[in-house]
């Protein structure tokens, strides 16, 4: 299994990092990929790709819940990790209007300056839409010019938002929604082709049950993907195998 989103170099891991990164392997994560969130973040995922080497995997980006007054000088500093050396993406980008409405405005400028970016270096880009995810579908369609791909973080939409994701060429990240009771995707999942999923957990958020509500870690990978075969009728081992291939091929240079 891949974990295509996990911040596992935030302070939540801090006290067992390694222990954390050892059950991932047991419980068959081969990669873990890390988004990264604003200027202050970048320090340390760079140091867990460093302690981990080939298995933690940096992206780099400005999260829209750090969009604040000074976000071009953030975006200035993303702008310049992305030319100094390689990322896998450029993420986690996006809108959020669940926190905070105000800077809605200068988070859409830096979304578009960054998708902008993910074109010319040729990039894929993870997306964070919370409360907004038409927002952000439109304005990734106003720029797909058959160049973009990437990843929908998060996706806990309907079907008809899922269907315009994919026809946008993006996959959609599914997570520990996936195992709550209430969360929706029960509905939604049948109807999506494997072929247009990733697995990814959001560590240290969104624990999946039966770990609801407690710290989560890419080791919890595979309850999303079991949940997955269950909803869809299918073996574990057919959605771990396609999910994986999918990662694979949205992270291209990796």
């Amino acid at each position: 299994m891949i974990d295509t989103h996990a911040h596992i170099y935030l302070p939540d891991f801090s006290d067992d990092i390694h222990d954390v990164i050892h059950a991932s392997k047991e419980a068959g994560v081969e990669k873990i990929y890390m988004p990264n969130i604003d200027s202050t973040s970048i320090k340390s995922m760079l140091q867990a790709e460093q302690y981990f080497g080939n298995y933690c995997i940096p992206m780099m980006g400005l999260h829209p819940c750090y969009v604040k007054d000074n976000f071009r000088r953030e975006l200035h500093i993303v702008e310049s990790w992305l030319a100094k050396r390689n990322f896998c993406a450029i993420g986690e980008i996006g809108i959020d209007l669940y926190w905070d409405k105000t800077h809605f405005n200068e988070q859409i400028i830096a979304f578009e300056t960054q998708i902008m970016w993910a074109k010319d270096f040729g990039l894929p880009i993870v997306i964070h839409c919370r409360e907004s995810l038409d927002q952000t579908i439109d304005l990734v369609a106003k720029h797909q010019d058959g160049s973009l791909r990437g990843i929908f973080h998060c996706f806990s939409g309907d079907a008809n938002q899922g269907n315009k994701i994919i026809d946008l060429n993006f996959l959609v990240g599914i997570g520990g929604i996936v195992t709550f009771k209430n969360g929706g995707l029960d509905k939604i999942i049948p109807g999506i082709n494997l072929a247009n999923i990733v697995l990814e957990t959001d560590s240290p958020y969104l624990a999946p049950v039966p770990y609801r509500g407690k710290r989560n870690t890419p080791a919890y990978l595979q309850h999303i993907a079991k949940r997955i075969a269950e909803l869809k009728n299918c073996d574990v081992t057919q959605v771990v195998r396609k999910t994986t291939e999918n990662a694979k091929n949205i992270f291209q240079n990796e």
